[in-house]
């Protein structure tokens, strides 16, 4: 018997989420900064995307907008068959459960005030009408699950370690059994030492309640580690989109190229092997992007085409998309695929 095709959980199509910028005397408005400008990608069920990039490239407000934390500026979000982005507040409350969110920073996102009781099930407080007694034998469900001892249920945030209060964040999340949630950079503000102990409790959680995770980082060690495939951000849009070992064995984007050479590795011999690429330039803004290529003005591998037209994510290779006219298929030359890019690259680099 053959094996279904797997379910898309999360769809998402031209995602762009703009934010205004208002200046003068009368703050009119004169600008937008586009931290997200036209992203699309697909998570299927059971699956980890990781999403990775340089600090300022998009990766949290793409996170936030899927879960319309942010009120999306143009897109689709389709989430469990739903478009979030258009759901009316009512029906959007109803959907919460269903998509949950970690958050980076575990003592800014928990409420100093409240009981680690309290904080874990103030979800079931607002989603259901559950007694007393049920929401505590929750509550110690969930503490178990993420391996947190059930004496400390009235002990306050600061109290804790920050990989148990993003242990606490973790149950918070789980409170109301979803199907998928954002992990915007869960282990950032961790101890190295403790960074492996969060993911491999995420990997053992997904495994147990069939979670799909979008799974923010720019820990590209980590993401090795936890995802199935990767996307990787630039300036607010999608520069390639591949799977994990694929990606990591030879990427194909010459900025994810770049980025992945910065990775360490732990054997000598290929460390010793391996070419570093140093990117010239800074991050242009998102404010005033340039023209064509957001990636043009630092790329080492720049044409004359990169810097007017605007590459499309497009599947280069069997299941790896790529922005990037060095993969463009349709070469206005006649050229196809990565030999039509060759002659292109060799035409245009020196101008």
């Amino acid at each position: 018997m053959l094996d279904a095709p797997p379910q898309k959980l999360v769809e998402v199509t031209d995602l762009k989420m703009h934010f205004p910028i208002y200046s003068g005397l009368f703050r009119r408005r004169t600008g937008d900064v586009k931290a997200v400008d036209g992203v699309s990608f697909d998570i299927f069920q059971g699956e980890t995307l990781g999403l990775v990039g340089e600090s300022g490239c998009g990766k949290s407000t793409v996170g936030r907008a899927l879960l319309r934390l942010y009120e999306i500026t143009a897109g689709k979000v389709v989430i469990d068959g739903d478009d979030v982005a258009t759901l009316a507040p009512e029906d959007l409350r109803k959907k919460r459960p269903t998509m949950q969110m970690v958050f980076q920073d575990p003592q800014a996102s928990l409420n100093p005030r409240m009981t680690l009781a309290r904080i874990i099930g103030e979800p079931l407080d607002e989603h259901t009408d559950w007694t007393h007694d049920r929401k505590l034998e929750r509550v110690y469900e969930l503490m178990d699950a993420v391996g947190l001892n059930r004496r400390f249920a009235n002990r306050f945030p600061h109290e804790f370690s920050g990989g148990q209060r993003q242990r606490i964040g973790i149950a918070r999340a789980l409170a109301l059994n979803p199907k998928f949630i954002v992990c915007d950079e869960p282990i950032a503000a961790l101890d190295v030492s403790i960074q492996a102990q969060v993911v491999n409790l995420l990997e053992d959680l997904q495994e147990k309640f069939g979670l799909t995770y979008l799974f923010i980082s720019h820990d590209l060690s980590m993401v090795r580690h936890i995802a199935d495939r990767v996307a990787v951000m630039y300036l607010g849009r999608i520069a390639e989109l591949s799977p994990r070992d694929a990606l990591y064995a030879k990427p194909l984007h010459p900025y994810a190229e770049a980025l992945l050479s910065a990775v360490n590795e732990p054997d000598p011999v290929r460390a010793a092997k391996r070419k570093r690429i140093i990117l010239k330039g800074d991050v242009p803004s998102p404010a005033n992007p340039p023209p064509g290529c957001s990636f043009s003005t630092r790329c080492p591998r720049v044409f004359a085409r990169c810097r007017v037209d605007t590459p499309i994510l497009q599947e280069a290779e069997p299941q790896r998309f790529v922005a990037c006219h060095l993969f463009d298929k349709t070469n206005a030359a006649g050229s196809t695929g990565a030999s039509g890019a060759k002659e292109r690259n060799q035409q245009g680099v020196s101008q």
